[in-house]
């Protein structure tokens, strides 16, 4: 039950985390849990809106007494998210779940001081949608009670399972992006050659039932139900 979590801080409000607060707050977490740190004022607003989550410009401040924090930003920005949080981590050991591809767990350790419980995960794009299929990779400072949060943080937006080593992280986050992208690719090839109407009136049952392609059928469905927006 998601509405069991601790207090959550996330570190970035773009498209995944939106998602997996969304995914929170469906299944029964309480607003007054959830932080957010988004440097974009709009980004704020709409999360507050949408969401009745707190939230802060600054990331230091939005992880300050929390015992869940999901740094949520771009590989690219991710250093720099981690080297702003670490003050606020001193004397503390707060899970940290990183969903950023491609960085390992040692170099956010190393950047948040070392020493901490990290889960890096990958979710897909159909996890938007609570249809995901998620990745989970720990340190050892990672124990079975952390295990079981990161495993509720994640679940509420699909399914989720534990990798065995970091280097096949690199096959899921490949999976992850490439996957729904190539199944994507094929359902808009279809759309060209047949109307809208026909694309919203097929059947889910003759939906590909593979492990892979499920979840992007399930997003692809969703799309077909409703207007195309230029900022999706």
């Amino acid at each position: 039950m998601t509405s069991s979590l601790p207090a959550v801080a996330f570190v970035g409000g773009g498209n995944m985390a939106y998602s997996l607060i969304g995914a929170l707050r469906r299944g029964g977490a309480p607003a007054a849990t959830i932080t957010v740190a988004e440097p974009d004022d709009a980004r704020r607003a709409q999360l507050a809106a949408d969401f009745g989550v707190h939230v802060h410009a600054g990331a230091a401040t939005a992880v300050a007494g929390a015992d869940l924090i999901v740094l949520a930003v771009k590989p690219q920005v991710l250093r720099t998210a981690c080297e702003q949080v670490r003050p606020a981590l001193a004397g503390r050991r707060p899970l940290i779940v990183s969903i950023a591809a491609g960085v390992r767990i040692d170099q956010i350790d190393a950047w948040l001081g070392g020493g901490l419980p990290i889960v890096r995960a990958m979710p897909n794009t159909p996890a938007m949608i609570g249809a995901g299929a998620t990745g989970l990779i720990a340190n050892a400072a990672v124990d079975e009670r952390q295990r079981a949060l990161a495993e509720a943080l994640l679940g509420a937006a699909g399914r989720t399972a534990w990798i065995a080593q970091e280097s096949l992280m690199d096959a899921v986050t490949a999976l992850s992006g490439s996957g729904p992208a190539y199944f994507f690719l094929l359902v808009e090839a279809l759309e060209d050659a047949r109307s809208r109407r026909a694309c919203r009136a097929r059947s889910p049952a003759r939906w590909p039932r593979r492990p892979a392609s499920a979840p992007a059928a399930c997003w692809s469905r969703a799309s077909c139900r409703r207007p195309r927006s230029a900022n999706a």
